[in-house]
């Protein structure tokens, strides 16, 4: 059994506020340990449950943040950006069995600590067939093409309860509580290391490859902060205004609707100035 953890930071442990997922800050610094800890509990869980390998998939910010040297040496680590997949790397080689999506978050618009969806602002929103998405639920509908199930999920409160519209099944630990965007009520890391163990122990049985699902085509559409920013994502081919601030694409599959969208990111991130976004 392999069992793939793709690994986000703000629904870490600890983590409330953009300074502690910002990479070179000293909250960041400090944040990375509980990061860490969150990531290295699912492993230990995962091996306690019977799993023989365990690929982390780096997946916040530069994709460079777990201590690598803090995780338990049967684990394998992806770190680093420019990934075909992204968030869920390594999905694709068909020797998966199960994923942990582990530190996630809400999407962009939605309650959460650190709502978002890939970009920290300028989307007001993202909608997959005309539900809102987060990027569990983006990553999820990429998953389900290749057979694997989504097994574990930890985050905030409001997170689980976003996981159980695209992984009901799921096991899922809260390690914080949702106050505002910023706020949250946090456990310490050793008691959600605790609570992240043993849910990944019983995740471990769900494990099971199924035949892939595809429920194309995808629908996706976006809603920006600023009317320059949907006119800048039309320079993605396919991908066409539906209002001022509103642009929309459809995929015949999340393989390439994922695709799509992190181009649409790339883009619009370079189209963002100082200040006035």
């Amino acid at each position: 059994m392999k069992i793939l953890i793709s690994a986000d930071m703000e629904g870490a442990t600890g983590v409330t506020w953009p300074a502690d997922v910002l990479p070179g800050t000293p909250q960041w610094e400090r944040c990375r340990s509980m990061f860490t800890s969150d990531v290295n509990a699912a492993v230990l869980g995962f091996f306690d449950g019977g799993a023989d390998a365990v690929l982390v998939n780096e997946a916040h910010w530069t994709m460079r943040n777990l201590l690598l040297e803090h995780l338990d040496d049967r684990v394998e680590m992806l770190t680093g950006r420019h990934k075909s997949l992204s968030m869920v790397e390594g999905v694709q080689h068909g020797d998966i069995d199960g994923i942990a999506f582990v530190g996630y978050h809400t999407g962009a618009g939605m309650e959460g600590v650190l709502a978002h969806t890939y970009l920290a602002n300028s989307f007001t929103g993202v909608w997959l067939n005309g539900e809102r998405a987060s990027e569990g639920l983006l990553n999820a509908r990429v998953v389900a093409e290749y057979g694997v199930p989504v097994v574990l999920i930890t985050g905030d409160d409001l997170t689980c309860e976003d996981a159980l519209g695209y992984a009901p099944g799921a096991l899922k630990v809260a390690v914080k509580d949702h106050v505002s965007r910023y706020a949250a009520v946090c456990r310490t890391p050793t008691r959600t290391a605790a609570a992240i163990r043993s849910a990944a122990k019983e995740a471990a049985a769900l494990s099971e490859r199924h035949a892939p699902v595809s429920d194309g085509p995808f629908t996706v559409e976006m809603e920006f902060d600023a009317e320059h920013l949907s006119l800048a994502a039309t320079v993605v081919p396919g991908v066409a205004r539906t209002g001022e601030r509103r642009v929309a694409y459809t995929s015949d599959t999340m393989y390439e609707g994922i695709r799509t969208f992190k181009t649409v990111t790339t883009v619009v991130s370079a189209a963002v100035e100082e200040c006035y976004g």
